[in-house]
C-alpha cells in the first residue's frame, strides 16, 4: 500500500535549528515520504527565513530529493492540509530571552530560559500565540498532529491540551541527550538501553535504566557522581554530589541542577552575566556566526557549529516521533502528554513528561504509579506553579501569576515574586495583550 505524501509546516522556520530538522527529514526519506516543507515566520524574521529557505533548498538538491520547499509569512497557507505542524518559535526573539534571564538576577534569583521566573515570562508570551495557531489548525488541518518544541514545552503543551481540540504532543531533546550520554558512559549503543523516564519537562528523572535487560541504575548514578559528562551545552556543569545521587535513587536531568544546587548555579549565572553575558547574549553571538555560515552559497549541509546551540538530537526527537506516528511503529519515546493517571498523585488533566508508546493514535504513556517521596515533593510544587502559569497566561490573571511565582521553588519569597512579576509585565508589555485590558 503506498502511503500518502506528507506536508510539514514549521512555525518559526527562520530558527537557526531548522537545518537540523531538514537534515533529519533527508535522513528518513525511505520511511517518511515528505513532499512539502513550508517554513513560516513573522515579518521581523524575514531575512533569517530567506537564508534558511535557500540553505534548505541546497540541502534538498544535494541529495536529489523530490521535496518542495516553501517559505512565507502566511501561517494559514503553511498550516492548510499539513500532516504535522511543528512549533519552534520564540516570541520576542533572543532579546526577550535576555530580559527573562536578567530580570530575576536583579533580585538574586535564578535567571534561566525555561525554569523559574524566566520560564514563567516566556510562557506568558508564548501561550496566547500557540492558542491562536491552534485555531488555524482546528480550521485548516483538523487531522494534523501538533508537535510542540517551543519552550517551556510542558507548560505550552498543557495549555494546548486544556484549551483546544488539537492533537498535540510536546517534546524536548533533553531525554534523548540523557540516553546518549548514558550510552557514552556505559560504552554501549543507545539502542541497547531502556530508560523509564517520568517527571515534568526540564524536571524529568530516569527512574530506572536497563542495559540488555539488566538494571544498571546504581552504576549510572555512580558514574554521574564520579564526574562522567552529564550536562547540556546550555547548562553550567556543576558537579553532582555522589552521596546525594545515591540517596536520590533516580537519575536527575541536567536542569535539576537549578533546583538541587541553586546557590552554585546562581553564582555562575551572575558571574557570566557580568563577564561574557547571559546565555541568551552568548547565543546571539553564536546565531550571528551561524547565519553568516548559512548564507554561504556553497553550504549544502548542516554545519557542525550548530551543536553549540544546545539543541543536539533535536531532529531525532521530533522526526522519530513523526516516524512512529506515520508508520505506526509502537516505539517508546519520551514525550509531553496528558497525565491521565500515569503519575498517580497528579491530576489527570495536567501534562507530564514520560516514556510513552507512540503509534498512529499518538502517545500512550507507560504507567508510573506513585513516585517516591524523594522526588514527589519537588514535582508537586513545580506542577502547581505550572498549572497557575497556564491560567495566568490564558486569562491575563495577575493573581494567578503572583501565586505561580510564589509557588515556584526557585523564587524565595513573595516580596521578590511580586517585584519580578511587576518587572516582567512592564518589560514585556507589548507581548502581553491579555494583561493590558
Amino acid at each position: 500500500m503506498t502511503k500518502s505524501p506528507l506536508k510539514l509546516a514549521i512555525i518559526g522556520g527562520g530558527s537557526s535549528y531548522t537545518p537540523e530538522l531538514v537534515e533529519g527529514v533527508l535522513k528518513r526519506l525511505d520511511r517518511l515520504p515528505v513532499k512539502e516543507i513550508h517554513f513560516v515566520d513573522i515579518e521581523l524574521g524575514q531575512k533569517k527565513l530567506d537564508i534558511i529557505e535557500a540553505l534548505a533548498r541546497r540541502m534538498v538538491e544535494k541529495v536529489g530529493a523530490d521535496i518542495t520547499i516553501k517559505a512565507s509569512l502566511d501561517r494559514r497557507a503553511a498550516i492548510e492540509d499539513a500532516d504535522f505542524v511543528m512549533t519552534q518559535f520564540r516570541v520576542g526573539g533572543l532579546q526577550a530571552r535576555a530580559n527573562d534571564e536578567r530580570i530575576p538576577l536583579k533580585y538574586d534569583v535564578i535567571g534561566q530560559e525555561t525554569t523559574g521566573p524566566g520560564g514563567f515570562a516566556k510562557a506568558l508570551r508564548t501561550i496566547p500565540v500557540i492558542l491562536d495557531i491552534c485555531k488555524d489548525i482546528e480550521e485548516l488541518a483538523p487531522n494534523a498532529w501538533l508537535l510542540n518544541f517551543t519552550n517551556p514545552a510542558g507548560l505550552v503543551t498543557e495549555a494546548v491540551q486544556k484549551y483546544t481540540k488539537v492533537k498535540a504532543i510536546g517534546l524536548c531533546n533533553v531525554p534523548v541527550s540523557m540516553k546518549m550520554m548514558i550510552a557514552e558512559m556505559m560504552n554501549c549503543s543507545p539502542d541497547d538501553l531502556s530508560l523509564e523516564c517520568a517527571g515534568l519537562n526540564h524536571l524529568v528523572w530516569a527512574h530506572r535504566v536497563w542495559l540488555d535487560g539488566k538494571d544498571i541504575t546504581a552504576e549510572v548514578l555512580e558514574k554521574v557522581g564520579d564526574g562522567a559528562n552529564f550536562s547540556m551545552k546550555n547548562i553550567f556543569e556543576e558537579p553532582w554530589d555522589p552521596a546525594f545521587l545515591k540517596a536520590l535513587g533516580a537519575i536527575p536531568c541536567p536542569y535539576h541542577r537549578y533546583f538541587y544546587q541553586t546557590a552554585a548555579m546562581l553564582a555562575e549565572e551572575k558571574e557570566a552575566a557580568q563577564s561574557g553575558g547571559t546565555r541568551a547574549e552568548q547565543v546571539m553571538e553564536t546565531e550571528r556566526e551561524l547565519f553568516e555560515l548559512y548564507q554561504d552559497t556553497n553550504l549544502d549541509r548542516k554545519p557542525e557549529q550548530l551543536e553549540k546551540r544546545g539543541g543536539a538530537y533535536y531532529s531525532d526527537a521530533s522526526l522519530n516521533l513523526v516516524d512512529a506516528i506515520y508508520n505506526n511503529l509502537n516505539t517508546v519515546n519520551v514525550v509531553n502528554v496528558r497525565n491521565n493517571g500515569t503519575i498517580a498523585s497528579l491530576p489527570d488533566d495536567v501534562v507530564i513528561e514520560c516514556s510513552a508508546v507512540i503509534g498512529s493514535w499518538g502517545a500512550r504513556p507507560l504507567a508510573v504509579g506513585h513516585l517516591s517521596p524523594e522526588v514527589s515533593g519537588l514535582i508537586h510544587q513545580v506542577k502547581a506553579y505550572e498549572q497557575l502559569t497556564v491560567e495566568a497566561a490564558v486569562h491575563g490573571d495577575y493573581d494567578k501569576g503572583l501565586m505561580a511565582l510564589a509557588n515556584n521553588p526557585l523564587v524565595p519569597d513573595i516580596k521578590r515574586a511580586k517585584a519580578i512579576l511587576d518587572d516582567i509585565l512592564r518589560i514585556n508589555h507589548d507581548y502581553l495583550p491579555q494583561f493590558n485590558g
